[in-house]
């Protein structure tokens, strides 16, 4: 029956497509990742230490305001995924949570580990930003090195992690974006803070320095490569 097995075909690349994290599991993802690095001595988190990780006002694009109930459910819906774990450590009185990414993603370095975490928990942005926001987790040693581990994440196999995406539409610099969440990672999250619209991005004047620190690296880069060009010509 063709027919039917065209259906049974369609069902299965339509799975095979779904998008592999939902907002609330990047962001409780992402955090656990950031917290492993930053806070090693409180790593695992708590529930509690989870829950205030999400809702953080700092390094985090949009800000929201899960309930606790919500990051519990996430991490058991992260938990089915097999990327996160609960653990029960000996004298201790609360159990921790931990993520387990290497599960779905085993090969990742630690630098394209800092930049997919950063892309979780801040969407959208430029390679200079994102060179600029991984430094606690993996300082890259300049903006090339960040261009480079980009490209690899971009050309991912089996799936690409992340994707590139030109300048142009109100943007004058190309940006990158992770695809965990789909196609642009473009979902909007249902438990956004109230004063997310106004907390989503740092101030203008963050905006301004870390737009002009990315035009800078950029303008070094040319720079550096104009030198070898010259270098190479014996100009």
């Amino acid at each position: 029956m063709p027919e039917e097995t065209d259906s049974i075909e369609e069902e299965n690349e339509a799975f095979e497509n779904e998008p592999i994290l939902t907002f609330e599991e990047a962001r409780v993802l992402g955090c656990l990742i950031e917290k492993e690095t930053t806070t090693p001595d409180h790593y695992p988190l708590t529930l509690n230490s989870l829950h205030s990780a999400c809702n953080q006002s700092s390094n985090r694009d949009p800000v929201v305001d899960f309930d606790i109930d919500v990051v519990e459910a996430t991490l058991e819906s992260l938990r089915l995924k097999k990327m996160a774990v609960l653990i029960r450590q000996a004298g201790a009185r609360v159990p921790k949570y931990k993520h387990t990414i290497e599960n779905k993603f085993s090969y990742l370095t630690d630098g394209q580990l800092a930049v997919v975490c950063v892309l979780l928990l801040r969407g959208q942005q430029t390679v200079g930003e994102i060179r600029t926001r991984t430094e606690r987790l993996h300082p890259f040693a300049d903006i090339e090195h960040t261009q480079f581990v980009l490209d690899q994440l971009a050309e991912f196999q089996p799936d690409p992690l992340v994707i590139h995406i030109p300048a142009g539409g109100g943007r004058r610099v190309a940006t990158y974006n992770h695809l965990l969440c789909g196609d642009l990672a473009v979902s909007a999250p249902v438990s956004v803070a109230p004063q997310a619209q106004v907390a989503a991005s740092p101030s203008w004047r963050e905006d301004m320095e870390e737009e002009i620190a990315s035009l800078k690296a950029e303008v070094l880069s040319l720079r550096t490569e104009m030198e070898e060009l010259k270098n190479n010509l014996g100009v």
